[in-house]
């Protein structure tokens, strides 16, 4: 399923095969004295029965993937205004946008298939995600999106790209394969790819180093002062170092005990980092929040949890992610994480009024709207969701409006919902970089 599957070239964190342990989760689920209520609207799919709201700018613009009819090709689209919009292919049948992009000035950014076969078969962007359909075969390039205009973008000589991030200054960040055969690769994988920027103008590109004795990269986000975040490894192991790039310079973020996976998803303003950990063992994993000053700090986890995952920030150190009873990803609930506090979302939308349970947080802007990934109780599909806070700043909402007056209080009980197994391997594709 491609609305599913937060995936690229990069060697799989292994969470389906993950024993889940119970570790002493960090209960960051008390209650405050007073909580912002929430209104939550689908936002649908593009024809198919599974959407993902990935990225929100302070426009209010919702970028993300989701199906088209029949279940087997997903697109990237761009809603705005009660809007979806297909954002299309480089010529070839798939694209998706999968990250926490949220350029103001209309930019998009994410991987598109073209209409060349790839001449080592790769599947380098993993569209192959969908149950039941063979890979198509075909060249995936990072593509930057504008005024209805997809324009791809290149490698560093080899055939594949990826785009993962953009800032408003028009530079793209992602990973580019670069000609060179590696013999660390994990079959389909051949070639060896690193991390780069694209940009700001027309045709640049720029490669990022690795730490010392790594050799693959792979940059994820990008903010306005330029720093880059992203990965540092081998070809069968790019995740094993989560690394920020700043002046030419680049720097290891240390992790939270484990040795395998640190993947850091975002990076605001300020150069706060976050994204998730291995813990000690390398069996289950949390989201953090990384700061020059602090280093990594562990966002624990909900009451009971013992997994969490943090994918979006904003400029006001409000994080969101998903965090799930444990690493099978079995029952997960999107988090919002401000203050020190960790809170289900789901218990601040009026109880009754949507058929929607929210999974998963994926993006947060200024005004703390947020982009979500929800599963429909009524028909089990997934969908591209957007909460909105009842709070000043949206006071001339309308479903603010017709809703603040009947909101029921935040509520610290947490519901608990059991996923299909069917279900529960799409989310699990969606929580790891695929193989290459």
């Amino acid at each position: 399923m491609k609305a599913h599957a937060k995936r690229g070239v990069v060697a799989s964190i292994l969470i389906s095969t993950v024993l889940p342990i119970q570790l002493a989760a960090q209960d960051h689920a008390k209650p405050q004295n007073k909580q912002t209520p929430y209104v939550v609207s689908d936002l649908g799919t593009l024809g198919g029965t599974a959407g993902v709201a990935e990225g929100i700018s302070d426009r209010g613009w919702v970028i993300g993937s989701a199906n088209l009819a029949g279940d087997q090709y997903g697109h990237a689209f761009l809603w705005r205004d009660g809007v979806m919009t297909d954002l299309g292919t480089l010529g070839g049948l798939n694209s998706e946008e999968q990250w926490p992009v949220k350029d103001n000035r209309g930019l998009i950014v994410g991987s598109a298939e073209t209409s060349s076969v790839d001449p080592f078969n790769e599947d380098f962007c993993g569209f192959d995600a969908n149950s039941g359909v063979p890979p198509t075969g075909l060249i995936c390039l990072g593509f930057l999106w504008q005024n209805g205009v997809m324009i791809p973008l290149s490698t560093l000589g080899g055939n594949n790209s990826y785009a993962a991030g953009v800032n408003n200054h028009g530079q793209e960040v992602g990973w580019a394969e670069n000609g060179v055969r590696d013999p660390t690769c994990v079959p389909p994988q051949v070639l060896d790819f690193e991390a780069v920027i694209w940009g700001p103008i027309t045709g640049q590109i720029q490669q990022l180093s690795p730490l010392s004795g790594d050799t693959t990269t792979a940059a994820t986000g990008i903010n306005d002062r330029e720093q880059v975040v992203g990965v540092s490894g081998i070809c069968s192991d790019p995740t094993r170092h989560g690394v920020l790039w700043e002046n030419g310079m680049v720097a290891d973020l240390g992790n939270l005990g484990g040795v395998l996976n640190t993947i850091p998803w975002a990076i605001n303003f300020r150069g706060q980092v976050i994204g998730q950990s291995d813990l000690t063992g390398d069996s289950t994993l949390h989201a953090f929040r990384w700061t020059k000053h602090d280093g990594m700090q562990d966002l624990g986890t909900l009451s009971g949890d013992s997994a969490s995952l943090a994918f979006g920030t904003n400029d006001n150190d409000q994080v969101v992610g998903g965090s799930c009873v444990d690493a099978s990803l079995n029952t997960c609930s999107a988090f919002l994480w401000r203050n020190g506090v960790m809170t289900d979302l789901n218990t601040l939308v009026k109880p009754g009024s949507t058929p929607l349970y929210l999974f998963f947080g994926n993006d947060i802007n200024s005004r703390g709207e947020i982009a979500a990934f929800a599963f429909d109780q009524n028909n089990s599909e997934f969908h591209a969701a957007l909460a909105i806070p009842c709070d000043e700043q949206h006071a001339d909402n309308a479903a603010c409006a017709e809703s603040t007056s009947a909101l029921a209080p935040a509520t610290s009980k947490r519901s608990k919902m059991t996923l299909p197994e069917n279900v529960r391997q799409l989310l699990q594709r969606r929580m790891r970089f695929s193989r290459p």
